[in-house]
């Protein structure tokens, strides 16, 4: 993989001369094209001697289809994951048009091209919108949808292009695999004798071998998102479920009482907990209840460091939330719900029994990838993202990518403001408070971004409290995320959203909101990463349209009790009270940096865990994805 700058800009000039070309052709004489590119595409494969035709026929079907054109910028975007190349390109400058490109070129073969995008609606609504344009050149388009039976699902991954979410692709890919390990004990039982094997049920894939994938949002999903293996569970055998349950209840209840550096020691990095001596000291004398009698102290000891590690670590409204009786996670970095997903090695049933919820029975791991090992398996991949270059050196380390950054159609105006600082966080968020009167009084429409859905919940009751009228955008309101974000950017309008913030859907502002100033997009606190900030700033001034940032920081602001653990931040805010605000600015910008490095660790410690373990089962016989290797 060659990870030098790609040098973009020499095809855009032949793929328009070929576009102009190819613009008196009839659409069969198009599809006619396409159909010898794919039979030169089959004889080898390398797509970069098809990027000047293949670019140009899909640059005429866009404008005959779908009334759009490819500007430069998308072409020279295009290129780049054509050389399996993260693109770079800045929110509002076409990504979904751009994806067309390297989706095409790479789907001549006929082995299928994949886009993962964030969720199922904006799969559903790219494959929908894109679709003639596609099928005028010969190409069939699929979708995979969470509520899809297996039967669609292999129709879908049978067409030339297939739109979905990283997590359906995944599970589908370990379904494939526990599929084809029952169909081997199959033909074990049927003794593999001809006649009887061949009458025996098969366990068809709905995959096809990988071979191109394409990541939306890149750095969301093959960064942020790839803390968290794809599992598939099966219930857990011979284990006594009623003392389960009371040994994750009695836990919870005493979490609590358990203080850091004293009671227990706490990894960073790895967010682990170990129990001090006195910590196993007041765990024998925490009173228990008569069904934990027969447990060992280990047992128990185990326990309560995951219930510790659950109080701590996992907040609710945050992380996650309770929906039906239910515990539904979050994804830190969209604020979006994260459907079938459940934490492993108990956090999830110790998050239950803290919520006071039923506790699901605990489970094996039936089976499990993560996402790196998963992309690792196509032999073509490409992203696009409009936050990747600060993540360039992990894309280059775990997925061996470059990174190209790609500028903007139009001259960017965005104007950022200089950070504003309180030392409570109730004093800020006042601040915020007036920041959004005096620009609602403008007729500005306004986007505030929060960390979580008790923060956005927490800013909304202020301002409903002003009577100032406003939308709420968070996991509680997912089905209506679209319907939000399209109308953001109107006149007077106010919307306080996570960090889900739409990402996949344009606010659109009209010639009267430009005339005001564009867009006034808020920040309420610093995130964990420098690239969720980011995210949230590239919501206004898009294709040269004009817009203001503004963020805001506190020193009670919870970003330094990640980098330095609660104790260590409160010193600091004792000893720091009367310190300037640049200084604080500075603390904060070091503790994010400090908390990327983190995760940046525990994502490499992940990747090279699984490695090892599949080494190691690969030696003894077995399977590295189907075995529990917990």
């Amino acid at each position: 993989m060659n990870f030098a700058r790609v040098q973009l800009g020499s095809s855009v000039s032949q793929i328009k001369k070929q576009a102009a070309a190819y613009e008196s052709l009839t659409d069969s004489q198009l599809s006619d094209i396409a159909l010898d590119l794919g039979f030169e595409s089959r004889q080898h494969d390398d797509v970069l001697p098809l990027i000047v035709r293949g670019f140009a026929l899909v640059q005429v079907a866009a404008k005959r289809q779908l009334k759009m054109q490819h500007y430069d910028v998308q072409l020279k975007g295009g290129e780049a994951m054509c050389h399996g190349h993260v693109a770079q390109m800045q929110t509002g400058e076409g990504k979904t048009l751009t994806a067309t490109l390297p989706m095409f070129v790479h789907a001549l073969a006929g082995r299928g091209a994949l886009l993962a995008t964030s969720n199922d609606y904006l799969a559903r609504r790219d494959a929908e919108s894109l679709q003639p344009l596609y099928q005028s050149l010969g190409l069939t388009v699929g979708v995979i949808q969470s509520d899809m039976s297996r039967e669609q699902r292999r129709a879908a991954y049978a067409c030339s292009v297939t739109y979905g979410t990283m997590k359906e692709f995944g599970f589908d890919f370990l379904r494939d695999h526990s599929g084809q390990r029952e169909q081997k004990q199959r033909e074990l039982w049927y003794g593999g004798r001809a006649g009887e094997v061949a009458d025996a049920p098969t366990a068809k894939p709905v995959h096809r071998p990988p071979h191109f994938l394409l990541i939306d949002e890149a750095d969301s999903i093959l960064i942020d998102e790839a803390r968290t293996p794809l599992i598939i569970s099966a219930p857990e055998d011979g284990q006594t479920q009623d003392q389960q349950k009371a040994l994750y209840t009695w836990s919870a209840m005493a979490a609590e009482k358990f203080e850091e550096e004293h009671h227990y020691w706490y990894d960073r990095e790895r967010r682990k907990v170990d129990l001090t001596p006195e910590g196993t000291a007041l765990v024998r004398e925490v009173t228990k209840p008569p069904i934990l009698a027969g447990v060992g102290l280990l047992e128990m000891y185990d326990f309560m460091e995951r219930a510790i590690q659950v109080f701590r670590d996992y907040k609710h409204d945050r992380d996650y939330v309770v929906r039906d009786g239910e515990i539904v996670i979050v994804d830190e970095a969209t604020g979006r719900i994260s459907e079938g997903r459940r934490w492993s090695r108990g956090v999830h049933q110790a998050i239950e029994a803290k919520e006071s919820v039923e506790i699901t029975m605990d489970t094996n791991t039936q089976a499990k990838i993560t996402v790196q090992s998963f992309v690792s398996r196509f032999a073509h991949i490409a992203g696009m993202t409009g936050t990747a270059f600060t993540s360039s050196r992990e894309f280059k380390k775990i997925y061996h990518m470059g990174v190209t950054v790609i500028p903007t159609n139009k001259k960017r105006i965005r104007i950022i403001h200089p950070i504003k600082y309180s030392f409570h966080e109730a004093d800020k968020f006042e601040q915020i408070v007036a920041d959004v009167k005096e620009q609602h009084d403008i007729g500005r429409p306004i986007l505030i971004g929060t960390r979580s859905i008790a923060k956005s919940e927490q800013l909304s009751a202020l301002l409903t409290r002003d009577g100032i009228e406003h939308e709420v955008l968070n996991a509680r309101q997912i089905e209506r995320e679209a319907d939000i974000v399209a109308s953001a950017g109107e006149q007077g309008k106010i919307t306080v959203a996570t960090n889900m913030a739409g990402r996949g859907t344009d606010i659109k502002i009209d010639d009267s909101v430009r005339e005001l100033g564009g867009m006034h997009v808020i920040g309420t606190e610093m995130h964990e990463s420098a690239r969720i900030d980011h995210q949230l700033f590239g919501r206004c001034a898009r294709q040269g349209d004009s817009g203001t940032v503004q963020l805001y920081i506190a020193a009670e602001d919870k970003l330094l009790d990640s980098a330095f653990g609660k104790q260590k931040a409160d010193r600091m805010r004792a000893t720091g009270k009367d310190r300037t605000a640049s200084y604080w600015i500075r603390l904060f910008e070091k503790a994010q940096q400090k908390v990327e490095k983190q995760h940046y660790r525990s994502r490499r410690i992940l990747m090279y865990t699984e490695k090892m373990l599949a080494k190691s089962q690969r030696e003894m016989g077995l399977d590295p994805i189907l075995d529990n290797f917990e």
